[in-house]
């Protein structure tokens, strides 16, 4: 499965701009709740510097996207419809929202920064409420969406695995296998608690879903609208321990990308500014010179930054680029460098062989740094930027 991200969020804190802005995928963006229905799937890109600038030849993406030596590698992105408190128990569009993020790595948590809506997502004035509580609040329905998996028949379930002297975590993974949980994440979260689960109380099935939910699925959260945003309360929001907030301006975002579409500045997405390529009229000059104090603020709108700082740091994704021919970086068509996977974190040389093909995973001899020439085995890990060739019985 390729790596999908959920952008999350209760109604009208921008999360459709947010989504929009960081894929330009078209979509419906309107002031009321549940603008939203269905899930809508787009793509964003990651960046990392592109191996062709140390090659010195240009290279020829396939698979992804190459501006200026800098490599940007598609992720799948899916924004769905707003969570309000009680969505576990079926408020709002809850179980929709709940079901459609099922298979997603990880959440980007999209909150009013400037404190103008309710939990309800109803519009009031700036600073009138606590962005902060709209972080506890939908962390809180998603571990209440967990238990509510694992709590299903669960006495029953607990009985029968005691008498069996079965593998509680075995079977956990088995309830939570439809929302990517592993078996090896269960295990490490059930080592704090009583071995006999027909001892565990609501409290603990409460607090193993906490536990699943930040082993599993990370959350960066999104601050939007942080250009108009209080400054205490953008200071009590960056200042939190407990989560990664990054503030930003999805609308900004979707500004400079729609003005570099149609010619009018060159703008480079993750860029701390851009350059003005046509005459602009006074409007048009004033909204670019905020967006750009915005940018010089804060080292860019924040949309591409918090994309990377989920897939990068909170998942520990990496690019890596497949190549045929060690010597000149290229396929058997000369295409140099078409190829760049993003790898789980602790991937292998014969994991990529597998991405690469089913078949070359099988016939897996070794692996080649393109680089340095070094012959890899089966077992070297993987790192960020590697250019490597498979070597396959034929």
């Amino acid at each position: 499965m390729s790596l999908q991200l959920g952008i999350i969020g209760k109604p009208n804190v921008g999360k459709s701009t947010f989504f929009t802005a960081l894929t330009m995928h078209e979509i419906e963006i309107a002031s009321y709740p549940f603008t939203t229905i269905n899930p809508n799937v787009g793509v964003g890109y990651v960046r990392n510097p592109c191996p062709h600038t140390i090659l010195g030849k240009e290279c020829n993406p396939r698979n992804s996207i190459c501006m200026k030596g800098i490599r940007f590698v598609p992720v799948e992105v899916i924004d769905v419809a707003g969570l309000v408190p009680g969505a576990h128990e079926g408020r709002g569009l809850g179980n929709k929202f709940l079901d459609d993020l099922r298979q997603a790595h990880g959440f980007i948590l999209v909150i009013d920064a400037s404190g103008s809506t309710d939990s309800e997502g109803n519009i009031g004035k700036v600073g009138e409420f606590d962005p902060t509580e709209d972080i506890k609040f939908v962390r809180e329905e998603i571990v209440e969406w967990f238990k509510s998996i694992i709590g299903k028949n669960w006495h029953r379930l607990a009985r029968r695995v005691e008498t069996e002297h079965g593998d509680i975590a075995k079977v956990l993974a088995e309830i939570l296998s439809g929302v990517g949980i592993k078996y090896n994440q269960i295990k490490a979260v059930l080592r704090d608690f009583d071995e006999k689960p027909t001892k565990w109380s609501e409290d603990d099935l409460k607090e193993i879903s906490r536990r699943l939910l930040d082993i599993a699925k990370p959350m960066v959260v999104a601050a939007n609208k942080a250009d108009q945003a209080p400054e205490d309360l953008l200071k009590k929001l960056i200042g939190r321990e407990d989560f990664k907030v990054i503030p930003c301006s999805a609308l900004y975002e979707y500004t400079l990308k729609k003005a570099s579409m149609n010619g009018y500045i060159e703008y480079i997405p993750g860029s701390d500014d851009f350059k003005i390529l046509k005459e602009l009229n006074e409007k048009q000059r004033k909204a670019l010179e905020r967006i750009r104090e915005f940018m010089q603020r804060f080292g860019g709108t924040g949309v591409q930054k918090i994309l990377e700082e989920m897939v990068f740091n909170s998942l520990g994704y990496i690019i890596v680029y497949p190549v045929e021919d060690e010597n000149r970086w290229c396929d058997k068509e000369g295409n140099i460098l078409p190829d760049a996977y993003l790898m789980p974190p602790g991937s292998t040389a014969l994991d990529l062989a597998y991405r690469v093909h089913t078949e070359i995973g099988e016939k897996f001899v070794r692996a080649i740094d393109a680089k340095t020439k070094k012959i890899l085995g089966r077992n070297y890990v993987l790192r960020m930027g590697d250019v490597i060739k498979i070597v396959a019985h034929r």
